[in-house]
């Protein structure tokens, strides 16, 4: 299945400055995820991030990879922000970041369903950017009535 601009925003709640997600490339429901994040010099953070050796914050790019694994736990669940129900990020482990990300590249985040229990969804998820390894993490969200 291919997925518009549209549908990422029928999926997240979220809006620019802070929609991190900018194509859906493949879902497999139930299990897997692959986006993409386009990272352009007209961000806001690039202001202060650094001004003279531009870098994505760490914390972005885990919550580009916690909005990538929203979309596919609202594909998998069948659910949407507008239908009343919220994807909440209640927990990162094992974070680990190898390299950092300049304007001008474009961001792959995956991730892969570990486990659900009682609405608590556990991802594991990576973020690669020009074929590099830049983040690995254990996402944790929670699905509730919005």
């Amino acid at each position: 299945m291919s997925y518009e601009f549209s549908d990422i925003l029928n999926l997240l709640p979220h809006r620019h400055p802070f929609l991190f997600i900018d194509k859906i490339v493949s879902v497999e429901l139930g299990q897997t995820i692959h986006a993409q994040k386009n990272v352009t010099i007209n961000e806001d953070f690039f202001n202060g991030h650094f001004p003279n050796k531009p870098v994505m914050p760490g914390v972005l790019i885990i919550e580009a990879l916690g909005q990538a694994a929203g979309i596919l736990g609202f594909l998998t669940m069948g659910k949407t922000p507008d239908k009343g129900s919220i994807y909440y990020l209640v927990g990162v482990d094992k974070v680990r970041f190898k390299n950092p990300v300049s304007p001008g590249e474009t961001i792959d985040l995956y991730a892969t369903i570990s486990s659900e229990k009682r609405g608590i969804w556990k991802f594991d998820c990576k973020a690669e950017a020009d074929g590099k390894n830049v983040c690995e993490a254990t996402i944790l969200c929670a699905d509730r009535p919005k």
